[in-house]
C-alpha cells in the first residue's frame, strides 16, 4: 500500500446484506478491512470477495472488533466505521482529511440523520446524556459518541484502552483527551441501517451500550 492510503476499520457481525454496497463505494485511497466478529451468514467470504482485508476476531464485543482491526491496519491513518451500511464510506474524507492535515488528532463524525428509522429515539437519548457527562467530566466539546472516526494508528494502539465490549468508542475519546490530544467532530449522513441492528436499534442493545460506557465514566474524574 502507499504512504498516502488509510485503513478502514469495519467492525463485523452478520451484515451480509450491507457489505456489497458498503464496500462497492470506499474511496480511492481508503482499504476496508473488515474485522469478523463471528459472523454466521457469510459476512467474510462476502467481504474478501469485494476486496477487503478480513480479520477473524473471535472474541466477541465491538471493541475486540475494532482492536483486532487497529493490528491489522498498515497505514498511519486509520479510520473506523460502522458496516451496516448506516455511513456511506464515500463520506471518509470528511473525518480523515483533518487528521492527514495536521490540524486534528481524533475526528469524529457527528451523526447527522437523513431517513426515518436511522437513529431511534432511546439510542439518541442514550447518547446525548453521556455526551453530555462527558463534556461535564472532562471539558471535551462532543455532542456524539458517533463511529465514523480517525486518527493516527500508532497514537491509538498507545492509548490505555482495555474495555473490548462497547464502552470502547467513549473510552478511546476519554484516553485521548487525558492524553492531551486535540478532539473535534464535523456532520456526516447518518442513514437507516441494512438488516436488523444489533445494538442501537433495540431498547435492550442500547442498555448494553450505556452500561459499558458508563463503566469507563465511572473511573474518569470530574475535570
Amino acid at each position: 500500500m502507499s504512504a498516502s492510503e488509510i485503513d478502514v476499520v469495519l467492525p463485523c457481525l452478520n451484515e451480509a446484506g450491507a457489505l456489497p454496497w458498503v464496500l462497492s463505494r470506499m474511496p480511492d485511497g481508503f482499504r476496508a478491512i473488515v474485522a469478523d466478529n463471528g459472523s454466521t451468514d457469510g459476512s467474510a467470504v462476502i467481504a474478501a470477495n469485494h476486496g477487503a482485508c478480513v480479520v477473524s476476531v473471535p472474541q466477541r464485543g465491538f471493541g475486540a472488533a475494532c482492536h483486532a482491526g487497529l493490528l491489522a491496519a498498515k497505514s498511519d491513518i486509520v479510520a473506523i466505521m460502522d458496516a451496516d451500511a448506516s455511513f456511506d464510506p464515500r463520506d471518509l474524507p470528511v473525518v480523515a482529511e483533518p487528521v492527514r492535515a495536521g490540524d486534528v488528532d481524533l475526528m469524529l463524525g457527528r451523526r447527522s440523520v437523513t431517513g426515518r428509522g436511522a437513529w431511534p429515539a432511546h439510542a439518541r437519548l442514550g447518547n446525548m446524556v453521556l455526551a453530555a457527562e462527558l463534556r461535564r467530566r472532562i471539558g471535551v466539546p462532543v455532542r456524539d459518541l458517533g463511529p465514523m472516526r480517525a486518527a493516527r494508528r500508532e497514537a491509538l494502539l498507545a492509548l490505555p484502552m482495555s474495555d473490548r465490549r462497547f464502552g470502547y468508542p467513549l473510552e478511546m475519546v476519554v484516553r485521548a483527551a487525558e492524553a492531551g490530544w486535540r478532539i473535534a467532530e464535523a456532520d456526516v449522513p447518518y442513514h437507516p441501517r441494512t438488516g436488523k441492528s444489533k445494538v442501537t436499534g433495540t431498547v435492550r442493545g442500547t442498555f448494553k451500550t450505556v452500561r459499558d460506557m458508563r463503566r469507563v465514566l465511572a473511573s474518569v474524574a470530574v475535570s
